[in-house]
């Protein structure tokens, strides 16, 4: 089955692939909060992925289970690093999205300096 973004907004987990330099992909389970025609992400500001993301905004998507086993097709995406500014509007999201969970989540970021630490991802699933 191959996934529209409405499948990947209400999926508790997604698979986002990213690219290395030479074109290795590099999968990781992640959770994600819709916004309008885009998913937001919160991670760590000095991850591969981020590091990644910033080479090549070329990603793939998928729905999986928490281990990361894709449950769907993946479908061609791009994704971007948000502005520091955008981190409290991305955790906000989160916590809504993923209600107590996710609340518990953010506070326990928060007090390891996630505010300061980590950034947003925004993906767009590609035209078709």
């Amino acid at each position: 089955m191959t996934p529209t973004f409405a499948d990947l907004a209400k999926s508790q987990y997604l698979l986002l692939t990213t690219f290395t330099k030479d074109g290795r992909p590099k999968p990781t389970p992640i959770w994600a909060a819709a916004d309008a025609d885009r998913l937001l992400v919160i991670t760590q500001e000095k991850s591969w992925k981020v590091k990644r993301i910033r080479n090549s905004p070329r990603v793939m998507l998928a729905t999986c289970t928490m281990g990361g086993k894709a449950t769907s097709e993946a479908v061609e995406g791009t994704a971007a690093v948000l502005d520091k500014s955008q981190t409290p509007a991305v955790y906000d999201a989160i916590g809504k999205r993923y209600g107590i969970v996710g609340k518990v989540f953010n506070f326990v970021s928060k007090l390891r300096g996630g505010m300061d630490n980590n950034v947003g991802l925004e993906l767009r699933v590609a035209p078709a």
